[in-house]
């Protein structure tokens, strides 16, 4: 009896010790075939990488005769990161010794008295009022901060807006009508235009005075006096900028995103219509759920691109505002300063990966 039960567990575990052996032969022969592409990857990333980290603990400067690159440690990254927050005193009337107040607007005393000039000297990055109270945030590199927020501000909302226009172009080019095929081709020129060229366009279509269309249009239609300052107002800069991306891009999200409905069998929606599920329904229970891994990979590839933008920037603005890319090129490039460079180049990579990584995890992207 005991060897009659005895016997399906010998076998189970030759089974189990068979299907081991098994996966760890298959284990071996994928590290054997993976083997020249990390082998590729250390040459042609890890390296540089490693190169671009070791240069921004140094001074190192580009095409500087007599300089000796020497190791300054987190200087760099003090130099980016470091801000302080100080509240600004009112302005006081030197006569009635009573806060100035002009056109009903208290005023305050101007940042660059504020904020210290001893041992590194801190620039305004930006006021803001809390609790009646006006603060000014400042930053030994001012320029990176307002770099880091206009990036982030252009990413999270230019990449919502193309996801949720990307779904709805893919939603509507994913059904039968005529014409559909010229549909699908024509919204992919936008994304097939060379991204300097189409900066160029919308440089022009964004001109101050009525030679650009927007200003014409908008003059026509009542709107707007024709002289809209669209790149050189700088509350507008941005959400030209947006614009741009959105138009360009959301073919690049729809297209994605119509590979990924594609895969989505006919037959659920069948079901579900039969079980008296209407389009909405369907689209949360069925679309929405099933197109989640779609929709993560391209979230990852439009986020990061867009975390990485430099031609849209530097075609439009110029100096005049920067975007983080655009500023590690001005470092290097300009300013000959490639320690510094280098460091918020690191800044920029570390940003990378986090954003990759919460995608990841807050999409559960299947990574097997």
């Amino acid at each position: 009896m005991a060897q009659t039960q005895g016997q399906p567990v010998k076998v189970i575990r030759q089974r189990k010790e068979g299907t081991s052996a098994l996966a760890r032969a298959e284990e071996r022969t994928a590290l054997w075939l993976l083997a020249p592409t990390f082998l590729t990857l250390l040459v042609l990333a890890i390296y540089p990488l490693g190169q671009v980290f070791v240069q921004s603990f140094t001074d190192a400067r580009f095409a500087t005769a007599g300089h000796e690159t020497s190791f300054v440690g987190f200087s760099n990254y003090r130099n980016l990161l470091s801000m302080t927050i100080r509240e600004l005193p009112p302005r006081i009337d030197e006569e009635t010794g009573q806060p100035i107040v002009q056109d009903g607007v208290t005023q305050f005393e101007s940042p660059f008295r504020i904020l210290p000039r001893e041992p590194v000297r801190y620039g305004a990055v930006g006021q803001f009022g809390f609790g009646g109270r006006r603060y000014v945030l400042g930053a030994t590199s001012p320029d990176f901060i307002r770099a880091i927020w206009d990036t982030l501000v252009v990413t999270v909302i230019g990449v919502s807006l193309q996801t949720i226009l990307g779904m709805v172009i893919a939603l509507t080019v994913a059904t039968k009508f005529l014409g559909r095929g010229v549909m699908r081709a024509a919204m992919l020129v936008p994304w097939a235009i060379i991204t300097v060229v189409s900066a160029r366009i919308w440089e022009w279509m964004l001109e101050p005075d009525r030679k650009g269309l927007f200003n014409t249009v908008f003059s026509y239609l009542g709107l707007s006096d024709g002289f809209t300052n669209w790149t050189g107002n700088p509350s507008l800069q941005l959400p030209s900028l947006i614009a741009m991306e959105v138009w360009k891009t959301t073919p690049f999200m729809a297209l994605l995103l119509l590979a990924g409905l594609s895969t989505i069998s006919g037959e659920l929606y069948e079901a579900a219509e039969i079980d008296g599920a209407n389009k909405v329904r369907q689209f949360f229970s069925i679309t929405l759920p099933l197109l989640m891994p779609t929709l993560a990979v391209a979230l990852v590839f439009r986020t990061l691109d867009t975390l990485r933008i430099f031609d849209a920037f530097q075609v439009i603005f110029g100096e005049g505002r920067l975007s983080m890319a655009s500023f590690a090129y001005f470092q290097l490039i300009g300013a000959r300063n490639v320690g510094l460079s280098s460091a918020a180049s690191v800044i920029i990579f570390f940003l990378l990966f986090g954003f990759a990584f919460l995608y990841i995890r807050i999409l559960r992207v299947d990574t097997e």
